[in-house]
């Protein structure tokens, strides 16, 4: 009759649980669901390793062994969907469960519950650097912690090729041209054709203090400044009160397509943009679909470059140093023609581009991202 504050904690983490069943189409999203491909439909299936009731009175079980503080550590991870920062959950790493046959370590059983149902091993997830606990010598705690993980988009074989990287990727070769824009990097204005004059000015702009800048477009409009990115971690999203970063909905567009109108208001929390010692990361913490295409995510000896898709909860490693610096190659006609190239990363939110969607440029694309890397 009466309730105590634990039981009311367990029953809110338990209706916050991922749904075992879902999908994930081009055009829909759930959070912390899903899987990465190129151009498929995946679908994540009902987990057959354990009965719902075998699973509920285990995840039960261990939820009343966690002290009430950590309790509401992951009640808040899991109900913002990550949306709000949330401290380590450091709990024994040697607590092992088992569900039906299979035995599953602490942490991963609370990914499984709380995000990816059909999770089997740990090498399929990348630690986030919001995690504090990352590389600390305890090896007696582990963070457990849902939303400071993500999922390795596995890149797989390619299909034939979803998009070329045309010399003016912005308009179809045959269509007039909508005229030169500008950057406004400070004192001096750089014109160039649309989509690489910002390429441009980064590159031939005499300080540069940032790692990247972060353009952010509206089908073929920029829409609002450059933004420079200095920290090793930077959060992009539309609307999130309790967000640090660059919101996109403080930006002024005059852009009133139902369209663009729709995608903006599923971008939400967004992507993050990360620098680490391997490369530059993406993380998807939308609900949706984004989409990547990015010279070091393919064969350095391919001339067509893939859009791939990167669900929910996944990340990529959407820029390599090491392989751009290869990708200056005087023999290659594209990069010779357009060198900076390798340099830059498109990304769109939502909606795809190339040859299995409508849109065969980017600039058709109602809400995306170029992040151009300063790599000297």
């Amino acid at each position: 009759m009466f309730r105590t504050k634990r039981s009311g904690l367990v029953r809110r983490l338990w209706r916050s649980r991922a749904p075992a069943e879902g999908d994930g189409e081009a055009d829909r999203g759930t959070h912390g669901s899903g899987g990465c491909c190129m151009g498929k439909t995946t679908k994540v299936v009902k987990s057959t390793s354990g009965s719902d009731a075998e699973l509920k009175a285990l995840t039960h079980s261990i939820l009343k062994k966690i002290k009430e503080k950590q309790l509401e550590v992951l009640l808040q991870a899991v109900e913002s969907k990550g949306g709000a920062r949330s401290p380590c959950l450091l709990l024994p790493s040697k607590m092992d469960a088992k569900v039906g046959q299979q035995c599953y370590s602490l942490p991963l059983l609370l990914y499984k519950v709380f995000r990816w149902p059909d999770l089997r091993h740990s090498s399929e997830l990348k630690r986030l650097p919001c995690c504090e606990s990352y590389g600390k010598t305890n090896p007696e705690l582990v963070c457990c912690n849902p939303h400071h993980m993500s999922r390795l988009c596995e890149l797989e074989s390619p299909p034939p090729p979803y998009s070329r990287y045309p010399m003016d990727f912005l308009k179809p070769p045959d269509s007039p041209d909508s005229g030169p824009s500008s950057s406004d990097t400070g004192e001096t204005t750089y014109s160039a054709p649309v989509g690489l004059s910002d390429s441009l000015a980064v590159q031939e702009s005499g300080e540069r203090p940032h790692w990247c800048v972060v353009a952010y477009w509206e089908e073929k409009t920029r829409v609002g400044r450059l933004y420079s990115v200095q920290e090793s971690s930077l959060d992009i999203f539309y609307d999130l009160p309790q967000g640090n970063g660059f919101c996109l909905g403080q930006l002024c567009s005059d852009n009133k397509s139902p369209l663009v109108q729709m995608v903006r208001a599923k971008i939400g929390f967004g992507i993050q943009l990360t620098r680490e010692a391997d490369g530059v990361w993406v993380y998807n913490r939308s609900g949706y679909p984004i989409f990547i295409k990015s010279a070091t995510l393919d064969n350095p000896d391919s001339r067509a470059l893939l859009v791939h898709k990167v669900f929910p909860g996944f990340a990529i490693k959407a820029f390599d140093l090491d392989k751009a610096a290869s990708l200056r190659r005087p023999n290659d006609h594209e990069f010779t023609l357009q060198p900076r190239t390798g340099f830059t990363v498109q990304i769109s939110f939502v909606k795809g581009w190339g040859q299995c969607y409508t849109r065969q440029f980017i600039g058709s694309c109602p809400c995306w991202l170029e992040v151009i890397f300063n790599t000297r």
